[in-house]
């Protein structure tokens, strides 16, 4: 990937005004309001649309939207149905996709964009999370005025987001974030009725007694506000007939540009550019384009800095950025080298430069099993687990054993607002519930780049439980840095559709379903696998009863069971990149 040397096409940005609270009024009525951010005078440009539920003024919007401006575009920044400036009752994304306004709100708000004064009638889109969420419940509706796309950091199927368990840390500290609108709206006088306000009260009060409460049903119905309901229903629904988009891919009617990042926790963003290019219209499958950086889940952090390790300024960038640059070369026609470049762009960690690829998963992908072993004796760093290319022999150990206690979890690593991101896990190294399986010392470069997924037989004294799966980079140092990871909740061994308890004592046999990785590890470095069942608070806590997790009060100990014999060979199956 490479940057153009014109940041801005008048050699200098524009003068931005802003119209504020421009408003549009949806088809049964509703006032949507929005502030349109373009350059002064008369000229038209093409509109560039964010739909968003987390304030249109904060100022990462207002920063993305005055730039993007001042390289000669019109820019809406459009709050959502119920939020902030506009009108109606709020519809949160985590229920069916049916059961929201996004659809026709979005279809509304394109053609609405292409008539403005200051539009040339051709329109983009852009926004991350939730707001990339809501492009997508838009691309459902061909609108007919839209003329590309990017969206950034959102899955093909939500249920990959949490693997179909509820992420109590994010998930909980999201509702009573998004709350304080409805607090405000509510007039209810408690204080963190703004998102900045909210946020420190809930890291600074709430966190530490609400991801722990039982049942979760039951945390007093205020602290989430207006929110409590679709909460509630989330925690009985989140595993049916959920939103994936996969339908969409063949309605996709412009290229789109996708942005995501490997310790982006809606990494499963790659999946729609697999789906587009595989199911989408014929004519558009070499169009679509996709960013990979060594980034997390924050579009306004695209640096080369991310947790302890600094891949350098080649790898950072802004958003708008990333933005302009796209749509310079699709909707202006500017040559500004993307054009030239392959469809796939990503930072190829240890490598730590961008390379180009034509396709995902990489044709060129040796899909190889490494085998876990050990003399039973896997727990702790210190222990005798390893990998290997070889399977294991009837000789060796034939299980390593732990007891999993949801009453002291593996607490998760990550980020102060509940985020992925890459830390050293040696806070974790003394744990005799994690199983660590080393590959022995690289003595050259190995390329692991594409799908991850652990094959795994295991056993537990109970009707459900949870396996964890964790890989990474251990540098000359001894430094561990995590670069992907999975969870299966034992009931949906065979699909969220058909959850299905075990017999106690039961071997079952589970594929887990890591997030894609992308990573050259060098001489000196090793590849370690973490085996564990619980990761507290990225995912609820599995209670090990088999009852419902927001109903369910009882916590019971494990007594876990992972095989590595002959006849049950559990291995991790890696995508090698020859060299």
């Amino acid at each position: 990937m490479t940057t153009s040397d014109k940041k801005y096409p008048n050699s200098s940005p524009l003068e931005v005004v802003v119209e504020s609270n421009q408003e549009l009024t949806t088809r049964d009525g509703v006032i949507l309001r929005a502030d349109v951010y373009h350059p002064v005078g008369n000229e038209k440009y093409p509109a560039l649309v964010c739909r968003t539920p987390y304030q249109k003024l904060t100022p990462r919007y207002v920063e993305t939207a005055t730039d993007l401006a001042a390289r000669g575009y019109c820019v809406v920044m459009q709050d959502f149905r119920g939020r902030y400036a506009s009108d109606g009752d709020y519809e949160w994304m985590w229920r069916e996709r049916t059961e929201t306004h996004d659809t026709p709100d979005g279809y509304d708000t394109i053609e609405w964009a292409a008539k403005l004064e200051w539009s040339d009638g051709r329109v983009g889109t852009w926004g991350h999370s939730n707001a990339s969420w809501a492009i997508w419940m838009m691309l459902d509706s061909q609108p007919p005025s839209l003329a590309s796309t990017l969206a950034s950091g959102i899955s093909q199927n939500i249920l990959d987001i949490n693997f179909g368990i509820f992420e109590t840390g994010r998930r909980l500290e999201w509702t009573y974030m998004m709350g304080a609108d409805m607090r405000r709206r509510a007039e209810l006088d408690d204080g963190a009725t703004t998102p900045g306000v909210a946020s420190k009260r809930w890291d600074e009060v709430e966190r530490g007694k609400y991801i722990w409460w039982l049942p979760l049903a039951e945390i007093p119905s205020n602290v989430f506000s207006e929110l409590d309901p679709q909460l509630q229903k989330y925690h009985r629904e989140q595993n049916g007939e959920f939103q994936h988009f996969g339908d969409i891919h063949p309605k996709v009617q412009t290229p789109i540009y996708q942005i995501t990042g490997w310790w982006d926790r809606l990494i499963g963003t790659i999946d729609h550019y697999e789906g587009l290019t595989t199911n989408g219209p014929e004519e558009l499958r070499d169009k679509h384009r996709l960013i990979i950086g060594p980034w997390g889940h924050d579009a306004t952090q695209y640096t080369g800095k991310i947790g302890p390790v600094d891949y350098g300024p080649d790898a950072a960038t802004t958003y708008a950025d990333l933005i302009a640059r796209w749509y310079d070369f699709d909707l202006k026609g500017i040559d500004n080298g993307l054009g030239a470049e392959a469809p796939v762009q990503m930072w190829v960690l240890g490598e730590d430069k961008w390379r180009g690829e034509n396709e995902w998963p990489l044709a060129r992908t040796e899909y190889t099993e490494f085998y876990l072993h050990s003399q039973v004796s896997a727990n702790t760093v210190g222990g005798d687990g390893s990998l290997s290319l070889d399977k294991p022999s009837s000789g060796e150990g034939e299980t390593d054993e732990y007891k999993y206690d949801p009453r002291d979890p593996v607490m998760s690593l990550m980020r102060a607002d509940s985020q992925a991101a890459p830390v050293n896990q040696s806070p974790h190294d003394h744990r005799e519930d994690i199983l660590v399986y080393d590959f022995p010392v690289f003595d050259e470069e190995l390329e692991i780049t594409g799908p991850v997924s652990l094959k795994l037989w295991a056993k537990t004294d109970g009707p459900d439980t949870d396996w964890t799966a964790k890989l990474a980079v251990v540098y000359e140092d001894g430094m561990a840095v995590n670069l992907t990871y999975g969870i299966m909740r034992a009931q949906y061994r065979n699909g969220y559709e058909n959850p299905t308890l075990l017999e106690p004592g039961e071997v079952a046999e589970y594929t887990i379903k890591l997030n894609p990785i992308g990573c050259m590890f060098k001489p000196g470095q090793k590849l370690r696998l973490y085996v564990s069942s619980s990761d507290f608070p990225n995912f609820d806590r599995n209670h090990n009863t088999g009852k419902d997790y927001w109903s369910d009060a009882e916590l019971r100990v494990a007594q876990q069971a992972i095989y590595h014999s002959a006849d049950r060979p559990s291995h991790l199956v890696l995508p090698v990149i020859p060299r």
